[in-house]
Parts: structure tokens; sequence; C-alpha cells
């Protein structure tokens, strides 16, 4: 299954200073919706810089459009709290 990266950066200036409660429960649920797909195998990888540039996400899909799908239904994204650019990628080495 082809592999990409999603990066995400928060939409608004001084998000990574003082985010609002608002923005932080969309972060969880954010958290939350990358969970069960990281169990399942999907999620290679997820994380936030911590310079506080920006997140990204590692992940397996069938096609362009479904990892599309799965990026703009990222609640951090599909709320707006943060704006999304995906990339093809393969993964050539991953340590255990």
């Amino acid at each position: 299954m082809p592999e990409y990266v999603y990066l995400i950066h928060p939409f608004r200036d001084g998000f990574f200073e003082k985010a609002t409660a608002e923005e932080e429960a969309v972060m969880s649920e954010h958290f939350e919706y990358l969970k069960p797909s990281a169990a399942a195998g999907t999620v290679i990888l997820a994380g936030p810089c911590l310079d506080d540039t920006f997140g990204l996400v590692i992940f397996r899909a069938e096609n362009e459009d479904a990892a599309k799908a799965f990026m703009f239904n990222d609640p951090s994204v599909k709320k707006n709290v943060m704006m999304a650019e995906l990339h093809p990628m393969r993964v050539s080495l991953q340590g255990k």
C-alpha cells in the first residue's frame, strides 16, 4: 500500500503560544482520530515538532483519493484549526 505524509500547520498565529480551549479540544479529537489507525498499522508515525512549527502524519492509503479523504477527515483539518498539505512518499528505512 502506498505511503503518504501530511503536514499540519495552525491557521492562527499564536496557536503554539496560547491555544484556545476550542483549539485544544479539536487537537484532542485529532489525537483520538489517529489512535485507531496507528493501532491498525495504517498510521506509521505521527506527532508535533517541538520547535512549534508543524505536525506530521505518515500513513498508508490505497491511493491518493483515500489519502486525501483521511487527511481532510482529520478533525484538526476539518474544523479549520490546522491547514494541511499532502505528499506521497516511500518509507525507505524504519526502525523497530
